[in-house]
């Protein structure tokens, strides 16, 4: 599996609602670049720390994929709906490291503006 194989199946068990968890490596390493910075490291670990924001996914879309090599960055586009409020969209650059058809390390760089506090 390549690496552009591997993000789009990730992006593809999303928009299914399953079957994305399989993608991440057991000892992934992850980054938000929102303020603060937050680092997770470990698939238990940030799918706890995530659980929040994957509830909400509504609907994704990739607007763009560059790959080089093991590394990809991809430009998305959510659709998030908080229980209770409004849904709101997100735009996100992903940025990705693939090894072994696994997502070994994932960052990611977003405004942070209109999610709920």
């Amino acid at each position: 599996m390549t690496t552009r194989d591997t993000i789009q199946a990730y992006f593809n068990g999303l928009k299914q609602k399953k079957g994305w968890e399989a993608f991440l490596s057991d000892d992934m390493k992850f980054t938000s670049f929102t303020s603060p910075i937050k680092r997770v490291t470990g698939k238990g670990t940030y799918l706890q720390a995530t659980k929040r924001f994957y509830s909400m996914i509504k609907a994704v879309e990739i607007k763009g994929i560059v790959v080089e090599g093991e590394k990809a960055c991809v430009l998305t586009r959510y659709e998030l709906q908080p229980p209770g409020s409004p849904a709101f969209e997100s735009h996100v650059a992903e940025a990705f490291e693939v090894r072994d058809g696994k997502i070994k390390s994932f960052d990611i760089y977003f405004d942070s503006a209109p999610f709920p506090k």
